[in-house]
């Protein structure tokens, strides 16, 4: 009976799980994640205005794990031996494979002076409830927000929520009748920030901000944080609060792993998500490096679409079938300012965006619903 390992309990790790119980697998599934739960990053956007808190976006899994007949396992992961088919875990346990799905994620660079004064959003639910109570306590003064790359992997940034929570603060403030007393700065090393979006939408985005009276900070490499300034090549500017999105890497226990890695530290895989080198183990999501467009996202929607392919391909391998699933590459992002959206879309073929829309606004949010109701 083989034996199938899913590390991560996120976005890619619970469609691959999902997919493979569609798909007719009966045998033994284990997931391993530090928690019985999925954390809906996307909707921490609406944290500062207070239209989300932690229980809304935090699902438990158990009843999950029981319906479709999961071992759940609590834990981090260590180091891999692929040569062995063993996952060494934090608590000292070591986990034996037949076949793994590697759905960990990534994570951010922190390797930026001063970057303890920076609140990191897509860490976790603590670091935005913080900005949101240091915000709320202000009287006023500069809210900076700025996000970077992987200078070795320019694909591995995650940008756009950065420019949710920019739009979105700024509707904050003006509700609140206080945007008087704010200055925010956006501030980026490229000079066409959020490139990969296309051309029209990094357009649409800095003439939005120059609508709103936020100030831009292009095209300077960044230097370092102090709690009161921004400091880049170009020059330091003040900032009281700031919101910083560094660039992505691979998980820490990859370098113990004897994985193959991109020069930006991520796992190496194929068209099919495989693992470069090895049979039976697959990557989708953050974690994974992928041959594919220099705007490939890393998005939930593209790690659903990698995870469903992975699925597919893994039972394909297990029945000694030819293993030939790709994934779409597309890129879906509803650019949320808390009462309006603006939708953008490109795939090889096709960029577009919409005019903003406060029908956008009540889509993400009624996706969100549609979304996390498979799990609850």
């Amino acid at each position: 009976m083989p034996q199938i390992i899913i590390l991560g309990s996120g976005f890619a790790g619970l469609t691959a799980l999902k997919t493979l119980r569609q798909q007719g697998y009966r045998d033994s599934i284990t997931m391993v994640s530090p928690q019985p739960i999925l954390f809906y990053y996307p909707s921490l956007i609406w944290v500062p205005a207070g239209l989300r808190n932690q229980q809304d976006l935090t699902v438990p899994l158990e009843k999950l794990f029981k319906r479709y007949d999961i071992h759940y396992h609590q834990g981090s992961v260590n180091k891999l031996d692929p040569q062995a088919r063993l996952v060494h875990l934090d608590d000292g346990s070591a986990l034996s494979f037949d076949a793994l799905i590697i759905a960990t994620g990534g994570r951010f660079i922190k390797k930026l002076p001063g970057i303890e004064h920076a609140f990191i959003p897509c860490e976790g639910y603590a670091p935005v409830q913080a900005y949101s109570e240091r915000l709320a306590a202000m009287e006023g003064g500069t809210l900076a927000f700025g996000f970077t790359a992987n200078p070795q992997e320019p694909v591995a940034v995650r940008g756009g929520p950065v420019f949710e929570f920019l739009f979105g603060i700024d509707t904050l403030l003006r509700t609140q009748k206080r945007r008087k007393n704010f200055e925010l700065v956006f501030f980026n090393p490229a000079t066409e920030p959020g490139k990969r979006l296309g051309d029209k939408a990094v357009k649409a985005l800095l003439e939005e901000m120059a609508r709103l009276d936020i100030r831009t900070q292009l095209g300077h490499k960044l230097k370092g944080f102090t709690a009161t300034t921004v400091q880049t090549e170009g020059g330091d500017f003040h900032s009281d609060l700031t919101l910083f999105m560094p660039g992505m890497t691979g998980p820490a226990w990859v370098s113990q792993s004897n994985l193959a890695l991109s020069e930006g530290g991520f796992i190496k895989a194929d068209a099919h998500c495989r693992v470069e080198g090895f049979k039976g183990i697959y990557v989708a999501g953050d974690a994974g490096s992928y041959p594919g467009p220099d705007w490939m996202p890393k998005q939930a929607h593209l790690a659903d679409l990698q995870a469903h392919a992975v699925a597919m391909n893994l039972m394909a391998e297990l029945q000694a079938q030819p293993v030939t699933q790709t994934f779409k590459t597309e890129l879906i992002c509803i650019i949320d300012s808390c009462n309006s959206g603006m939708l953008v879309y490109r795939s090889p073929k096709h960029t577009w965006l919409t005019p903003k829309s406060i029908l956008l606004h009540w889509s993400k949010r009624f996706f969100e619903w549609y979304y996390l109701r498979q799990y609850r």
